[in-house]
């Protein structure tokens, strides 16, 4: 059953749907019932074994859709191989909420332009709402994707919302938080000095490893330094380390930071507390950079020694190729046409070209006059997201 509710609370029938709906597991986790079990039993001519009186709610449960999609590119679709799937392990956890996924889709599987791009239904329950939007928080930090864009990002923004968090919603919620658009998250310092902290445990482990090469020169055996810089957005903070009792503590200008937990070099998924807040956060290795995934944002950092990072100070920034002069596809998908001819003027606002992706096609238009020097791509070309279609002069 389907309603509309008003500003006083009138209730506006709309539509019924003798059908699973996509939000079906949050009926399941309040109420204790299997509905797909129901009707197929229903449907092989059984009686609905329990009445209305029956039904009660216990709990609350949220349902976060995983897409593979770019909300900060206005929730554009996004395909390709699904180089990495790990969803959060699934069940009742300690503090007693309940974690669930319901999917189809499996790591080294393609996500095409031909479906819709849902990778994942997530549902938690607990007996509260702030309980279960906590347990949503932390099992969005635990999901890994990659070889797809994704709306993790944002579905855990969502969650820190207070206003999500007390349930103040209504259809222009998106449209009120975030005016703008949805531009990405960053880290408060307290959350990001917990990740510097853990980021220097990590290399530090990484470190340890390496000096443990055979074959080395006597008298000039690699020593692993206690005192190192975390280096993140070009900003450096000196971070000193030391162990006592199994676990390893960050002196950084904020202060000194507990790290526990476990994790071995080659592990995606680290879990611990880090000054005594539990953190599930994602580690991946690009190039000699440790990516920390936390809180719906990647936080790249670089543990140096001092003196490398003296010298990263001194390395120019590389700024991105100027793409002004070109139509770029926004999303992977089919040319359906192309509507310019080379050397042909153009007006802002004029049509250039049709991308189809996920069953919609889209118009894209020029931004400004100008006149069409190449037309890099022909109708029926199977685009990549920000692949050349046409040049201007």
């Amino acid at each position: 059953m389907e309603f509309i509710v008003d500003k006083d609370r009138n209730f506006y029938f709309l539509e019924m749907n003798t059908r699973l709906q996509v939000e079906h597991p949050v009926t399941e986790m309040i109420t204790g019932l299997d509905l797909v079990e129901l009707m197929i039993r229903v449907a092989a001519g059984e009686h609905l074994p329990i009445t209305q009186a029956d039904v009660g709610i216990h709990g609350w449960s949220l349902e976060a859709r995983v897409y593979a999609e770019e909300p900060t590119r206005g929730f554009l679709p996004s395909t390709g191989r699904v180089t990495r799937y790990r969803p959060p392990v699934e069940g009742k956890r300690e503090d007693g909420s309940i974690v669930r996924v319901d999917t189809g889709v499996y790591e080294g599987g393609e996500i095409s332009m031909y479906y819709d791009p849902m990778i994942a239904k997530l549902i938690t329950w607990a007996p509260t709402r702030d309980q279960a939007t906590d347990a949503m928080a932390d099992a969005l930090d635990g999901f890994q994707i990659r070889g797809v864009g994704h709306n993790i990002s944002f579905l855990t923004s969502l969650m820190q919302k207070q206003r999500f968090r007390d349930g103040r919603l209504t259809t222009n919620f998106i449209a009120e938080e975030y005016p703008d658009g949805f531009h990405g998250l960053t880290p408060d310092p307290t959350v990001r000095d917990r990740l510097l902290a853990l980021a220097t445990v990590l290399h530090h482990r990484r470190a340890s490893r390496d000096a443990m090469i055979s074959g080395q020169v006597a008298g000039h055996a690699f020593h692993v330094a206690q005192d190192w810089v975390a280096r993140a957005d070009r900003q450096n903070h000196k971070a000193h380390l030391s162990f006592a009792g199994g676990a390893a503590t960050v002196t950084l200008d904020s202060g000194p930071h507990t790290v526990l937990g476990d994790w071995e070099i080659g592990q995606s998924l680290w879990q611990g507390t880090v000054a005594g807040v539990a953190m599930t956060v994602q580690v991946d290795i690009k190039g000699t950079s440790l990516v920390l995934t936390h809180g719906g944002f990647a936080f790249v950092v670089d543990v140096l020694t001092p003196r490398a990072a003296e010298l990263a100070d001194l390395m120019p920034v590389k700024l991105p190729p100027d793409m002004s002069k070109y139509l770029l596809s926004p999303m992977p998908g089919l040319l359906v046409s192309v509507s310019v001819k080379e050397g042909e003027a153009v007006k802002a606002g004029q049509e250039l070209a049709v991308v189809e992706a996920m069953k919609m096609e889209n118009i894209l238009r020029a931004e400004a006059d100008g006149t069409v020097k190449k037309v890099h791509a022909v109708k029926g070309a199977s685009l990549a997201v920000d692949e050349k279609i046409i040049e201007f002069e």
